[in-house]
Parts: structure tokens; C-alpha cells; sequence
């Protein structure tokens, strides 16, 4: 199955890039021709791009790692909280804060301050506060949670970034690479795909184009959870095996061998506790179950 079709790449407006005179010399690989001042992206060399960045991030989440998907331009912000939300990752959509990945001891501080704000709104903590104080922690648990709030349960770095538009991105994009962290990103005919691991040739600036290529990463994310799943169902059904065969070896008893029928020829009949010999001539051998009277 095609990760995406050159119809969704064309009706999504993929193939508009910007205007000659903005373009970037380092993307003229992934330039197809021009159209009226107008880049045209090849799109052959984007749907290629696109699976080796689905398989990148498959990859990445069956190895129980997390993605997190970055744009914070207005046209990306919806798409990428949405299809974060729908494949349960990270994001961040409305502003990089510095230091969120070299520095993240420091922006786990804040992480704990925003579930100690949100914990004190809860556990009725405001109500003993007077309104001005209770206003002032309310404003500082927006602010957190406007910056924050996407990657609030987020306790390591995560194994790979989503990132629109890399130009406004730049911070995360150099972050990640001081860290090591890989990258995927949508490159328009005016940014720089190199530093980027996995780039995507495509319009970052459409509606349409940017919720494209974010569902794509997200029905990647979500074919990896498949996967992890399916592989640790299958290392359960091993270990059962195994339980299986151990508990039936140590639980073979003596009476579970095989009796040899023909030593038993001729002593097929009952035992008598009274032997023959302790019986005397003309005696009968008492019932012990039955009763007497005198």
C-alpha cells in the first residue's frame, strides 16, 4: 500500500513552491521546472521522500520511542495538535521555547509547575487564596500551559522530530542536531534541506498541503504501535509455550507412568487384610463393618 498517491500530492497543492526569485540553490535537486516565476517541486521525488520518512518513523515508534511533531506557524498549528492528539504524541504549536531539548532539565521544572498549578486548581488549594493571588497563578498556568502544554507528560528526550517549515523552526532544527535527535521536514523551494535527516520537497505554507503530510507521519506513528503491539503479543504467546512445556515436565508423577499390565497376570483379584493363614479351620473372619448386639 502507497504511503501517498500523486493525486493527494497534487490536489493538496504540494507541488507550489515559492518564487524564483526566493528560492534556495541547495534545493534545486528537488525542483521539477518553472511556471510563471513559480518553482514546481517534483512530486516522484517527494512521494519517495515521504515513505522513507514513514518508515523512519515507524522504525522509531516500534522501538518505543515518542515523535514530536513541531509547527508553530498559524497555518500548521491546528493540523499538528490534531493529528498529535490522534496518534498520542507530543507537540508544540505555538512557540519553541530555547533550550526544550539541550536544555530540558530546566523545561521539566516547568513541566512540574504546570501539574502543581493545574493539581492546586483541583484539590480546592485556590479557594483558600485571595482573588488577586488566585488570578496570578491562573495567568502563570495559562502561560505554561499555552507553551507546554503539548509536551506536558513528556519525560525524555523523545527518538525523532516532525518539524514544519524549517526556516521558522531553525532553533529546533539545531537543537536536535546538537542532540543527536533525527529529523523529518517538510522543506519548501526556499529552505535548506541539508542538516535535515529524512526531508520531505513540499509546500509548507498550504492548509492543505501541511494537514497531508502531518497525517502521514501520524498514520506512521500509529503503524508502529501496531507493530510494537503485534510483536509483544507474539513474545507472551512464546513465554506461555514455554510456561507450558516446563509446568508439564514437573508435574509427570509416579502415577502417570505407564503400568506394566502383563506383571499384574494373575493378582487380578482383590486383597483380603486377613490372610489365609491367620484364619483358623472353621472360622470366618470378623466384618468390621458390620455391628453387633449383645
Amino acid at each position: 500500500m502507497a504511503v501517498v498517491t500523486m493525486k493527494s500530492l497534487l490536489e493538496s497543492g504540494v507541488h507550489f513552491g515559492h518564487q524564483v526569485k526566493r528560492w534556495d540553490p541547495r534545493m534545486k535537486k528537488y525542483i521539477f521546472a518553472e511556471r510563471n516565476g513559480i518553482h514546481i517541486i517534483d512530486l516522484q521525488k517527494t512521494i519517495q521522500a515521504s515513505k522513507n520518512a514513514y518508515d523512519a518513523v515507524r522504525k522509531v515508534i516500534s522501538d518505543n520511542k515518542k515523535v514530536l511533531f513541531v509547527g508553530t506557524k498559524k497555518q500548521a498549528q491546528l493540523a499538528i495538535q490534531k493529528e498529535a492528539e490522534r496518534c498520542d504524541q507530543f507537540y508544540v504549536n505555538q512557540r519553541w521555547l530555547g533550550g526544550m531539548l539541550t536544555n530540558f532539565s530546566t523545561i521539566k521544572k516547568s513541566l512540574l509547575r504546570l501539574k502543581k498549578l493545574e493539581k492546586m486548581e483541583v484539590d480546592g488549594t485556590f479557594e483558600n487564596l485571595t482573588k488577586k493571588e488566585v488570578a496570578a497563578l491562573g495567568k502563570e498556568r495559562s502561560k505554561l500551559q499555552k507553551n507546554l502544554g503539548g509536551i506536558k507528560e513528556m519525560k525524555e528526550l523523545p527518538g525523532i522530530l516532525f518539524i514544519i517549515d524549517t526556516r521558522k523552526e531553525a532553533i529546533a532544527v539545531t537543537e536536535a542536531r546538537r542532540m543527536g535527535i533525527p529529523t523529518v521536514a517538510v522543506v519548501d523551494t526556499n529552505c535548506n534541506p541539508e542538516g535535515i535527516d529524512y526531508p520531505i520537497p513540499g509546500n509548507d505554507d498550504a492548509i492543505r498541503a501541511i494537514t497531508l503530510f502531518t497525517q502521514i507521519i501520524a498514520n506512521a506513528v500509529v503503524d508502529g504501535d501496531t507493530e510494537a503491539g503485534l510483536r509483544v503479543v507474539e513474545s507472551l504467546d512464546g513465554e506461555d509455550d514455554i510456561n507450558e512445556e516446563i509446568l508439564t515436565d514437573a508435574s509427570r508423577k509416579e502415577e502417570d507412568e505407564e503400568i506394566d499390565i502383563e506383571s499384574y497376570k494373575g493378582d487380578a483379584s482383590p486383597k483380603n487384610e486377613y490372610s489365609e493363614g491367620d484364619e483358623e479351620e472353621g472360622e470366618l473372619p470378623i466384618a468390621v463393618d458390620k455391628t453387633f448386639k449383645e
